[in-house]
């Protein structure tokens, strides 16, 4: 199951208290304080881990607390360090503050940690608290608590290239195709549920292609699937944008899709875009044409293609998409 949000509790470990003993021997009837610090809690830390690809472990479970540091003891004992805990997340993913809902850190590297909590410092001691004028202290500090967060975990898609447009353009075709990616495919709106990446391959180029589950107008207030997923083409290179041309209202579909991507992100304007022409073997002579002009006085590169036809029609259009790609990773 494909889960892209999670709010969770974390918690790092409480410093344990420093002890308060008094040195006995037989020899030594009266001897001076010994007690030892107490121990510092552990820490919480994030670590991205590229085998993940969902929060879907934290459907579940949602506090996460680290070890309390051990308190201290007599014969100038610490108490030991309480063992950090580590949280294993997917590439991408962002952590907030539930109660600010503040960006607290991006984790958007393989092998990324990040220290969310820090463990309360360990209490001191009777004998580090003797002075001058206190040589035999009855007394010891306590540990400091660890720090404690409510969080929001919220998933974002590493991809290079976004595949977007209205259900059953044929996305789900072109990424099968040009990739390893084996989506559910049909001739019914919504076939894909969940964001699909593949990793599609160009001469010696190689870069992820994320195929969005089909927007429709209203995607950006949250109507069909979209607005759960169009988060996940924010982190994108490039966006292609499928439509069917064998319908009629083929230019009105593209400028709705268009229209609610802009107004989930304005940033999405500056997102370079190909625009590509699906289903010509199916489209009237008049439809493509009609579209075709459309695209061409807005200045975007356009490619018509049958996905259907396999990988033949499609190897312009990867192409293309290995070259926004590539010149995007030299910015």
């Amino acid at each position: 199951m494909f889960v892209d949000t999670a709010n969770i509790e974390i918690k790092a470990g409480d410093g344990g208290n420093g002890a308060v003993s008094f040195y006995r021997s037989p020899a030594t009837a009266f001897g001076g304080p010994d007690g030892g610090n107490g121990g510092k809690g552990g820490d919480v830390i994030f670590k991205t881990d590229s085998n993940l690809s969902t929060l879907y472990k934290f459907r579940n479970k949602k506090r996460f607390f680290a070890q309390n540091g051990g308190n201290g003891a007599g014969k100038k004992c610490s108490g030991r360090s309480g063992e950090d805990l580590f949280i294993k997340v997917p590439c991408g993913t962002i952590i907030k503050d539930l109660d600010s809902d503040s960006l607290i850190c991006d984790m958007n590297k393989p092998g990324m940690n990040f220290v969310a909590a820090r463990g309360g410092k360990g209490g001191i001691g009777n004998f580090n608290l003797k002075s001058s004028v206190n040589r035999a202290p009855k007394y010891a500090k306590k540990g400091k608590p660890g720090e404690f967060f409510n969080l929001c975990l919220e998933l974002k898609l590493l991809a290079d290239v976004g595949l977007v447009g209205m259900p059953n353009a044929g996305k789900s075709t072109i990424i099968s195709i040009i990739s390893g990616a084996k989506p559910k495919i049909a001739d019914y709106p919504f076939t894909t549920l969940s964001p699909i990446l593949g990793v599609a391959n160009y001469f010696d180029k190689s870069f992820v292609v994320a195929d969005i589950p089909g927007l429709i107008e209203g995607a950006s207030r949250g109507a069909g699937l979209g607005h759960e997923f169009l988060k996940h083409i924010q982190r994108c290179k490039v966006l292609v944008h499928v439509v069917d041309v064998s319908l009629d209202n083929s230019i009105e579909n593209f400028e709705t899709i268009n229209k609610e991507l802009y107004s989930f992100d304005k940033k999405f304007k500056r997102f370079p875009m190909i625009v590509v022409a699906n289903k010509i073997d199916i489209a009237s002579e008049e439809n493509i044409l009609k579209f075709e002009n459309y695209v061409s006085n807005k200045n975007l590169n356009f490619f018509k293609i049958s996905a259907t036809n396999g990988l033949q029609s499609l190897s312009s259009l990867l192409g293309k998409m290995s070259e926004f790609v590539l010149k995007a990773d030299f910015e």
